[in-house]
């Protein structure tokens, strides 16, 4: 049942949910504006990378903060490998990507489902205790992850309206054939999105998998957000993204409290579904 003592808690949760929704969402964002390719396998590399950084930590016997890095490594990697064997060669072709991109969710989550069996699994948390706000306590584990993903989130802004490569992505996702006539390497500013976005969505992935605990399907469930975020926030807007990834999450806070069971995401999905029927451009772009 729903009380205002709960208030501090909600808010808490919708800032620590919607700034990794936001961040994972950029790195989907990324490529869907400079390649205008639907990648449907964002969500399956979310989780990926999560398993990864907690094999890193079993195996390796790692940190969870240098297998965090580790991940984002092997993402970037990963992304570039896309950009060269996927976005690039089947550029302009929407059903090859659609198809490669279900095939490669379809592998990647098999292949979680294998490794990890029926076993709840959980990375090593970034860290312990809690810290004090007044009356609201909250655990350090929540501080960080929010931490994180607020600082490459403002990296991320920083480098899109700042810098000459965000100046270059700008041009690129306006007119490709323009940007390269410029001078610009279009291919190797591709390359680059690719890794950062994949490599956004593995430390998003990992900081999640300690906050949440690993599951192969907790990709899909990413995948389901990423896609309704960035239809809310219409395509092509990176600054609607932010706005709508805090709005998933107030509604992913809030609405467990209110309905107990599935029927939390089901209402939230709901509510998404209406507002788009009624702006299917979304809030502030354009119809994807």
């Amino acid at each position: 049942m729903f009380t205002l003592s709960l208030m501090p808690n909600i808010i808490v949760n919708t800032m620590v949910l919607g700034v990794m929704y936001i961040l994972t969402s950029l790195g989907f964002a990324f490529i869907f504006n400079m390649l205008s390719s639907v990648n449907l396998a964002h969500g399956a590399l979310y989780m990926i990378a999560a398993y990864a950084c907690y094999y890193f930590t079993v195996l390796l016997g790692v940190s969870s903060w240098v297998a965090l890095i580790l991940a984002a490594v092997l993402l970037a990697v990963i992304g570039l490998l896309l950009e060269r064997f996927v976005f690039r060669l089947f550029f302009d072709n929407f059903d090859k990507i659609i198809m490669v991109g279900v095939a490669l969710m379809t592998i990647l989550q098999t292949a979680a489902t294998i490794a990890s069996g029926t076993k709840t699994l959980v990375i090593d948390r970034f860290a312990e205790g809690t810290l004090s706000l007044g009356t609201i306590t909250v655990s350090n584990e929540k501080v960080v992850t929010f931490a994180v993903g607020l600082l490459l989130l403002l990296v991320s802004l920083y480098i899109v309206n700042r810098t000459a490569l965000g100046r270059q992505m700008e041009a690129v996702s306006q007119d490709r054939l323009g940007a390269a006539l410029q001078g610009i390497d279009i291919n190797k500013v591709s390359a680059i999105i690719c890794a950062i976005g994949c490599a956004l969505a593995a430390i998003a992935g990992g900081m999640m998998g300690a906050y949440q605990g690993l599951s192969a399907t907790m990709g899909d469930t990413m995948n389901l957000r990423i896609l309704m975020l960035v239809m809310l926030a219409g395509a092509g807007s990176m600054n609607g993204i932010i706005i709508t990834g805090l709005v998933m999450g107030f509604l992913d806070s809030l609405f467990p409290v209110l309905i107990q069971g599935n029927g939390a995401s089901a209402a939230a999905i709901a509510i998404v579904v209406v507002i788009l029927l009624i702006k299917p451009k979304g809030f502030f772009g354009h119809e994807m």
